[in-house]
């Protein structure tokens, strides 16, 4: 004998196995796992000490670029340009106009111009992708930071805001703790220092606020906010992961350039090599 179900318990059944499937659909859903904790310092902050390196081509180009051939031809594809997918949010950098057109005269001229070639000091954010290490050493009252390349060197306050006597290569550091984030407010920098080989570069005016946030045991995620109100129409942020050299042994080498760059700077003037 067959039975019958009528619709009014047809449409009851459908809305409970709907009812069901959300429940079985929420229940599923995979928990976030909880923000990483740095293992912490002696006084309780947390811990970046180390070696750090960033593996991209931010050095080259901070937007999006292609592949492209090196400067001399003749030496094939040694010194070409790698590609890179660019660590610019929204890969735009807002220039005013008239900074727009400085910015291309400095790329139609880069290896005359951009003071990486002359191993000035490289400033803030560029120090810290730069293709050679860096390490933070880190105290209660200041955090070191220092370059293997030109054997740069900065130190962050970390008590109260201090002011600049001038401005440098370097600027002037504040630091301050938020969270598991090391802030750091970079002022009086000048303006002699771009942010690539591309000709992206800035005025006196230039302030940076970089934030450093661990997010493994060996990775901290690295940011910086860019404001220029001379060169840029508003601010805007870079964003990229570094890595902890874990190699045996792994430490910050001599990389003292200026004599690399002294035929260039001072041509019969520069020192020569003793036999």
């Amino acid at each position: 004998m067959r039975s019958y179900l009528s619709d009014s318990m047809i449409s009851r059944l459908v809305a409970i196995t709907v009812l069901l499937l959300a429940a079985i659909s929420v229940s599923g859903q995979t928990p976030q796992a909880p923000a990483y904790r740095a293992p912490r310092t002696g006084d309780g902050k947390p811990n970046l000490n180390g070696i750090w390196q960033a593996m991209n081509t931010a050095d080259w180009d901070l937007q999006g670029h292609a592949a492209a051939k090196g400067l001399v031809p003749a030496l094939g594809a040694v010194f070409a340009v790698p590609p890179g997918l660019g660590v610019v949010e929204g890969d735009e950098i807002p220039y005013l106009p008239a900074a727009a057109a400085k910015k291309k005269e400095n790329q139609a001229n880069w290896a005359k111009l951009d003071p990486e070639v002359k191993c000035y000091l490289p400033g803030v954010p560029r120090a810290a992708y730069l293709p050679h290490p860096f390490q933070i050493v880190q105290g209660p009252q200041n955090i070191m930071m220092a370059y293997e390349y030109a054997g740069g060197v900065r130190v962050i306050n970390m008590g109260a805001p201090t002011k600049a006597p001038g401005d440098s290569w370097m600027g002037w550091s504040n630091g301050h703790w938020e969270g598991e984030t090391l802030v750091v407010d970079v002022t009086s920098l000048n303006d002699q220092t771009w942010f690539d080989r591309a000709g992206n570069f800035h005025s006196d005016a230039l302030h940076v606020v970089e934030r450093y946030t661990p997010r493994s045991a060996d990775t901290l995620m690295y940011e910086a906010t860019i404001e220029d109100p001379k060169t840029f129409s508003r601010p805007w942020k870079i964003s990229m992961p570094l890595y902890r050299r874990v190699e045996k042994n792994a430490r910050i080498m001599e990389y003292k350039c200026v004599e690399f760059a002294e035929e260039l700077l001072y041509g019969p003037l520069s020192k020569k090599p003793s036999n």
